[in-house]
């Protein structure tokens, strides 16, 4: 706010008595001082702005439609993804229904394209800290899908032959169960934050998927310690498994989430593809799914290497 403050100064002017002043005034001393007033005083007007209470900061307009913006954007990616998601295992139902897919191969090309095309999708979600959550949605829904399922409280015989190996809905609660379990578990722990996750799931994926394809298409020559598993299966476990894990590294580092050292980059994942492979060769399958002990190593083996 501001006022116009006028007043009228009452300061005197000060005059010095010269030589001839004293000679006129002599009754006056040397060191008297003549004051006069001057006529008609000067009046003078000052702008001046009056103080106020600065205002409490407040959460900006801008900022407020920057959260909208991103849950709306959250929003869409998980429902653009959980409809892919359907569609995918939905199509591979329609095709084992018509014979025109063997059943062990519906079941491996799911195995890997779902989980690969949910890691590829992360980066369409948003900045924000909730946006990992809204992702893990899609791997939560297929989990109670599996659980309705392989509980028979829902039947789906399109679904679990395309999922299970011999066709049996209380597989649905071992090997694909653990397999969306382990989604869940990287996209909350690691998210894009970490090579950790990333590679993780290339090996299970991709990895693991294309050796039991290749396995037993290939799969003559078995492994002298594992007559279930072949050198065919396990050579193509560690190829297609470094082979994946460069290429989402890569992905993810070309749109600026990792800044990695490529020369150190590839010794560390081909050492964590190794480790992974020695792990799914072990004949350990009855004890221990691979949905879990090949995600689990590759993650411990990537999280020691990465940190070094």
């Amino acid at each position: 706010m501001t006022s116009l403050l006028s007043f009228t100064p009452s300061t005197p002017s000060l005059h010095l008595p010269t030589f001839s002043n004293v000679r006129q005034h002599h009754h006056l001393s040397p060191t008297t001082l003549l004051i006069s007033y001057p006529h008609p005083l000067p009046r003078v007007q000052i702008l001046y702005r009056a103080s106020h209470a600065l205002p409490r900061p407040s959460l900006s307009a801008s900022a407020l439609r920057a959260a909208a913006d991103g849950l709306l954007q959250d929003a869409g990616a998980t429902a653009f993804v959980l409809a892919g998601a359907y569609g995918l295992v939905l199509c591979f139902d329609n095709l084992t229904q018509r014979n025109l897919l063997q059943q062990s191969l519906s079941r491996k090309l799911v195995h890997i394209l779902s989980g690969l095309l949910f890691m590829l999708s992360w980066p369409i979600f948003s900045t924000s800290t909730a946006a990992r959550y809204f992702a893990s949605v899609v791997p939560l829904v297929n989990c109670l899908r599996l659980l309705l399922h392989g509980l028979s409280i829902v039947t789906n015989e399109g679904l679990v032959k395309s999922v299970t190996r011999e066709g049996n809905p209380k597989e649905l609660l071992r090997g694909p169960l653990y397999y969306v379990l382990i989604l869940i578990l990287c996209a909350l722990v690691f998210w894009r934050e970490s090579p950790v996750g990333v590679v993780s799931l290339a090996m299970m994926c991709g990895g693991d998927g294309v050796a039991d394809i290749m396995g037993r298409k290939f799969g003559s020559i078995k492994i002298p310690y594992n007559q279930k598993k072949s050198w065919a299966g396990s050579i193509s476990m560690f190829l297609f498994g470094f082979l994946i894990s460069i290429g989402m590294l890569y992905y993810y580092s070309f749109l600026g989430y990792f800044q990695l050292n490529w020369v150190e980059t590839v010794e560390k994942v081909a050492l964590i593809s190794l480790v992974a492979t020695i792990v799914e060769s072990l004949p350990i399958t009855d004890v221990l799914d691979d949905n879990i002990s090949v995600p689990l190593v590759s993650m411990a083996a990537a999280y020691l290497s990465f940190s070094l």
